[in-house]
């Protein structure tokens, strides 16, 4: 008995020492439903001002997918002057959609995660946190290998050929090199420290990165049309589509552009979560956003035009650099490659942050709030990235990436149920406690904690696309309805939830559907939580 007795006594103890850090002074515990990160940030930690934002979206527009729009816009028969429209046009609805997005977590500073559970339900919020964390932890992984990409080319530079030319001892079924493994850990080893950061201390590190990109970007255009003395004739290249072939290639691009950036849209509340003030973001994300995107798409249109007779068309900052230390390893080759490089890590070691590990960090806390907050989740979320050797994915699965570039088909209802559910359900209004109670007395437990409203808006707002969808990915798209369809994917799946769900809603409304009352801290103390999980449990049982 005894010995029972203080292996019991080990257990609770070890349990409450694995528990989540509460702030000091703190008049709450972690639940079931609540933790330091996922109740509204209180005021001391609203710290993010109009320049932070600023800088976040620098970092977040200034990256591969704005660079490399050009390439995939001309590979659908659109001249360069229909690729910068459409870039123009998509950068603009990205704006629109960040702000709407971005608008809860100012007004009310819960993120993403949290706000799951007011459309889906108490428990059927982890299905769009489950899709998040799945898409976040995959996009960690890949984000990681180009950061040690980076750092391949910076390592490069300064050892010179005996690392640019290293031997590959690994077999060719590895599908990764010795040089790329060496700088993948290193740039594991320096990005994983920065997750200790908490996101409302992140400003300055963002700030510094910024302006590193900027210079990186601007400085490889100067050089490649001061290298080519123009630029180029790649720039001069024409519409090679024409009629209705090419305006729905060109739909197709506005809306596979806006799905690329429909994600991390999608989690603005996870920033906007810690503005000082509740317009604090709106510069960052209604100017800075399109003109960041558009000034890269413009830059790399540029720079690859400008590239293209010496090193051929390479839509990708990081493989031209590789290009031109493969080609020249002199001292000025390394040096401009060595800050290029540079550039891009800083680049690199933001987006991780940025895109992945604070939102996906939140996602996982969401699944067990007492033991796992977002510093907790972001590691967590990193070793699962490392353990699927991304590298496999990125150099020889062509149809996964190409079905991970096309996850929008599922994401943009999930957008569409967001922004019906804050704006016509909610009237922007919320009960902010019943967001952390998991039981029935709750106005967002629904039918047994699941809103039944969204699944169906959801469901609606998938179907029609996943023919046009399996087909894309299969490569057999050949211009039928169902392709079409597909062609507006990213339109469709936010429209018809979007409106679908608020139908639902006045043909069966609920009680405490509006009105709103303020997190109460000391509704979630332990003997909260003591009530809530037994009223929990009756419900599981029924």
């Amino acid at each position: 008995m005894a010995v029972e007795k203080n292996k019991s006594k080990a257990a609770v103890h070890w349990t409450k020492r694995l528990e989540c850090p509460v702030d000091e002074n703190a008049n709450y515990h972690n639940t079931l439903w609540c933790n330091r990160d996922l109740i509204p940030i209180p005021p001391e930690r609203r710290t993010w001002t109009w320049v932070g934002y600023f800088g976040y979206w620098i970092i977040a527009g200034v990256n591969p997918t704005a660079w490399a729009a050009g390439s995939s816009l001309l590979a659908l028969g659109l001249s360069v002057g229909q690729a910068m429209g459409t870039v123009v046009g998509a950068s603009l609805f990205i704006a629109i959609l960040s702000v709407v997005l971005g608008w809860m977590g100012s007004h009310h500073y819960i993120g993403f995660t949290v706000l799951s559970r007011a459309s889906w339900g108490i428990l059927g919020s982890f299905w769009p946190i489950l899709n998040r964390v799945v898409t976040g932890t995959v996009w960690m992984g890949i984000q990681l290998y180009w950061g040690g990409q980076a750092t391949v080319i910076i390592l490069s530079a300064i050892i010179g050929p005996k690392f640019a030319y290293m031997k590959n001892t690994l077999p060719e079924s590895a599908n990764v090199t010795t040089q790329n493994l060496v700088g993948f850990f290193i740039f594991l080893f320096i990005f994983a420290p920065t997750l200790l950061v908490r996101p409302e201390h992140l400003q300055m590190p963002f700030r510094v990165a910024f302006v590193m990109i900027v210079s990186t970007i601007f400085g490889l255009l100067i050089w490649a049309l001061c290298d080519a003395h123009g630029a180029g004739t790649l720039i001069h290249t024409g519409a090679v589509a024409s009629g209705s072939v090419l305006s729905w290639n060109t739909v197709f691009g506005l809306q596979s552009f806006v799905g690329a950036y429909g994600t991390g849209c999608m989690g603005q509340s996870d920033w906007t979560r810690y503005a000082r003030t509740p317009n604090a973001a709106l510069f960052g994300q209604a100017i800075t956003a399109p003109l960041a995107i558009c000034i890269t798409a413009l830059v790399g249109l540029l720079v690859t035009s400008a590239t293209y007779d010496k090193y051929g068309a390479t839509w990708n900052p990081l493989l031209l650099l590789l290009q031109i230390q493969q080609q020249s390893m002199s001292p000025g080759a390394r040096a401009g490659t060595f800050f290029a490089g540079l550039g891009i890590f800083a680049s690199q070691l933001s987006l991780c942050i940025v895109l992945n590990s604070v939102a996906a960090g939140m996602d996982l806390a969401a699944l067990c709030p007492k033991f796992i907050n977002i510093r907790r989740g972001s590691y967590i979320l990193t070793v699962i990235a490392v353990a699927s050797c991304p590298w496999t994915y990125v150099s020889t699965s062509s149809i996964f990436i190409k079905v991970l570039s096309s996850w929008s088909v599922f994401l943009s209802p999930m957008t569409g149920i967001f922004v019906s559910d804050y704006f016509l359900v909610r009237k922007q209004q919320f009960h902010l406690s019943d967001l952390y109670v998991g039981n029935s007395t709750s106005a967002y437990w629904y039918t047994f904690g699941l809103n039944w409203r969204a699944v169906v808006a959801w469901a609606f707002g998938l179907w029609p696309l996943l023919p046009g969808f399996v087909r894309n990915v299969q490569g057999v798209s050949s211009g039928n309805g169902w392709d079409h369809i597909y062609n507006l994917s990213y339109f469709y799946g936010f429209l018809s939830a979007f409106l679908l769900y608020r139908t639902l809603f006045y043909l069966a409304p609920m009680e405490r559907q509006t009105g709103s009352s303020p997190f109460l801290l000391e509704h979630h103390r332990d003997g909260a939580l003591d009530s809530s999980s037994s009223q929990f449990s009756k419900h599981a049982e029924v």
